[in-house]
């Protein structure tokens, strides 16, 4: 399937954009369901792409959206991504600035507020949860599980379903973020070594 042109690359991000709630992760889903969907980019790829945004400076949204830009039409495409990434969050929060004040204590935007933040958690958990299988798990070997004759050779096809050495490097990573004061960065720059030197 053909790249899409400039115009329908501002129009998608600026929709992403536009209902986007709740920061990059949720607009991670969104970008998924579009570029992967379509087929215009691999699941692989995309996931490559999100460790990528993630571990450069910056919210990960808008890297996202420019490095989708770059693979599609060079340094043209990843401005006019970004941009129309950017401007529906640039217009909203003007907005919001000259008005919020006047209406944040009105029962129908507290509601709002209460329902958004559920949803938003939901969407941010599914995008997590795609990182998560992709980065430390093996999909392809569930067929396995499910046409396994004996335990025996189901549990060798549970065993072969995890990357282990992934998830071994994953549970040091969560140990170190949480029991020590080890700086975020320190544990991205360990993940890239860590993947060059082992994986």
């Amino acid at each position: 399937m053909s790249a899409p042109s400039l115009i329908e690359l501002f129009c998608i991000f600026f929709c992403i954009g536009l209902f986007t709630i709740g920061g990059g992760l949720v607009a991670i889903t969104s970008m998924q369901q579009i570029v992967v969907g379509r087929g215009w980019i691999t699941s692989e790829k995309f996931f490559n792409m999100v460790a990528i945004s993630e571990s450069t400076p910056g919210p990960i949204g808008v890297n996202m959206a420019t490095y989708i830009g770059y693979e599609f039409h060079g340094t043209l495409g990843g401005m006019i991504a970004t941009l129309g990434e950017i401007l529906p969050s640039y217009i909203c929060i003007v907005l919001i600035a000259k008005f919020f004040a006047r209406f944040q204590e009105k029962p129908i935007v507290k509601a709002a507020f209460k329902t958004l933040r559920p949803a938003t958690s939901g969407i941010v958990l599914v995008a997590c949860a795609q990182v998560f299988a992709l980065a430390l798990l093996n999909l392809n070997t569930i067929g396995g599980i499910e046409s396994a004759a004996s335990f025996k050779q189901a549990l060798s096809a549970v065993a072969s379903l995890f990357k282990w050495k992934s998830l071994a490097f994953y549970v040091l990573a969560l140990a170190a973020l949480f029991k020590t004061r080890l700086h975020p960065i320190a544990v991205v720059v360990a993940g890239a070594a860590f993947g060059v030197l082992f994986l």
